[in-house]
């Protein structure tokens, strides 16, 4: 079946995380309904519940701190006889107990009426207090793994730095050998694994949490198809915690550099933002429905049926974005547009069997690649003024809607098999399913006639971008490091951006300006 199994770290990356679930949900069809064109195996795995029916839940693991799941509990309407924990602790204690209960958190009205199968109220930015509060899934027990060793939000313990992480994981893994306890019992059930899926913050403590736990896979597993997607806080925030976060990311980018095989860092919100997106920038619920439209279009190719390369869908993507060397880092972006619009616009917009179109296609002579509207790559003020047009040697795009007719991809796809021809390579994936807006999503786009669906274009690149901002990263960093790390970390990252600047030089970009 060729499954992904998603491993998430934080609250920050679960809020992205339960507005990918619920997209996946929502592909379910029923009988009497057309097969969906989303291979639900793929990501979901079937089980036995406590009643005896068939289950069928994400092949994830979601790692939180105490205080970080809200109303979700381990047990739910599928598995509640399973864990049977307050007896057993019970038995083996004959003493008096005084039990000490935290305050209960109330169901938010929306999972009180999903519950009770009725229409849910509309959510907003206030009434959303956790991720949990707009989950429309079910998981299995064993995906919920809390961290009672910080506790969310805590002042006198702060889960921040990413040393704290590095120590946690550690600590955990000498105790309970998290991947045989975790992640072992998630790989067995796959009959084929196409590739790992990883979501975690690179600018706190889950940076190094997640990095530890990335080094352990690679030792056990040896390689594999694991994208990293990193999410760093892009809001303005005092300067001593500017530092820490700064400190934090190159630690990320240098450690999971070796172990990913993409990283694609992702920066919320960016600036500026498009038109038709109107955005609360400190709401996680709605900076991450913005991350969660990138995630899951340049994903989907990996979960469709019938794509050519549907088996190792992953692993194609990586060949061309790596064009088999060492550039793992990428910049991300997308576009958003009404479907209709799209349709009206797009020259020989006739029918087209597209549920999937693969390609690799070469541009123009001028070297012209087509961008988005809005750019998620994390860049700094330094960043953006030392890098002038950035050359692209790889992209992959991932199309839902009619972006492009099937004669043009045709064609393309001809050009790519001329090994002759000169400029990016690209990789092009175009879908006629189109990105639902659900319930569960903020209504952060503005499109006339509120259309209930999207058409998206999502991209990822390596480009000379990447250097530039590492370059950045690896000079502020030195004046935010002790010695000893300070030497491997930030010569470890000039030694990274060379890799995006090799077979590259200024008279190359004067020729591309000119």
């Amino acid at each position: 079946m060729h499954e992904v199994v998603t491993l998430q770290f934080g609250q920050r990356v679960n809020y992205l995380a339960t507005h990918f679930w619920n997209i996946q949900e929502s592909y379910f069809t029923y009988s009497g309904q057309e097969e969906s064109p989303v291979d639900h195996d793929v990501s979901f795995r079937p089980g036995i519940g406590a009643d005896g029916n068939d289950t069928y839940t994400p092949r994830t693991l979601i790692y939180d701190l105490k205080g970080g799941f809200g109303t979700l509990r381990r047990e739910n309407a599928l598995y509640e006889l399973e864990h049977p924990e307050s007896s057993t602790q019970q038995s083996l204690w004959g003493g008096s107990t005084i039990p000490l209960r935290l305050p209960p958190i109330n169901p938010s009205s929306y999972q009180q009426a999903l519950n009770q199968g009725t229409q849910p109220p509309q959510l907003t930015a206030d009434t959303v207090r956790y991720w949990s509060d707009y989950n429309r899934v079910f998981y299995h027990p064993r995906s919920i793994v809390q961290l009672s060793e910080y506790e969310l939000n805590s002042s006198l313990m702060p889960f921040e730095r990413w040393e704290t992480g590095e120590e946690l994981f550690r600590n955990l893994d000498r105790e309970f050998d998290l991947l045989d306890r975790d992640l072992r019992p998630f790989l067995e059930e796959c009959d084929q694994l196409q590739g790992l899926q990883i979501l975690t913050s690179t600018d706190d403590a889950w940076g190094g949490f997640a990095s530890r736990y990335l080094e352990r896979i690679s030792d056990e597993l040896g390689k594999g198809s694991r994208w990293v997607f990193g999410l760093k806080d892009g809001n303005r925030v005092q300067r001593q915690r500017e530092m820490l976060q700064t400190a934090n990311f190159a630690q990320s980018i240098y450690a999971l550099d070796s172990h990913a095989s993409v990283h694609i860092p992702l920066s919320m919100p960016p600036a500026p933002l498009p038109s038709y997106l109107s955005l609360d920038r400190l709401s996680v619920w709605h900076t991450s429905a913005v991350e969660a439209v990138l995630m899951e279009s340049i994903t989907l190719p990996t979960r469709l049926r019938g794509t050519e390369s549907s088996h190792d869908t992953f692993d194609t993507l990586e060949s061309t974005l790596n064009n088999d060397g060492n550039r793992r880092i990428v910049t991300a972006g997308f576009s958003v547009k009404n479907p209709d619009t799209l349709h009206a616009t797009t020259n020989g917009g006739g029918p087209q069997d597209t549920r999937m179109t693969n390609g690799v296609t070469h541009e123009d002579e001028e070297n012209e690649v087509s961008s988005t509207d809005l750019s998620m790559f994390p860049t700094s003020s330094a960043t953006t003024r030392s890098e002038r047009r950035p050359h692209i040697f790889t992209q992959v795009e991932s199309l839902r809607g009619w972006w492009k007719p099937g004669e043009e991809i045709e064609a393309s796809n001809a050009a790519a098999r001329d090994r002759y021809v000169e400029g990016p390579r690209v990789s092009i994936h175009q879908s006629s399913l189109l990105f639902p807006i659900l319930s569960s999503y903020p209504g952060i786009f503005r499109f006339e006639g509120h259309p209930t669906s999207l058409a998206i274009k999502a991209q990822l690149s390596t480009s000379t971008a990447v250097a530039a901002r590492v370059r950045d990263l690896e000079r502020s960093a030195r004046g935010l490091m002790g010695v000893e790390e300070r030497e491997a970390i930030c010569d470890g990252l000039a030694s990274l951006a060379e890799e995006y600047e090799e077979g590259w030089d200024d008279s190359d970009a004067n020729d591309d300006n000119d």
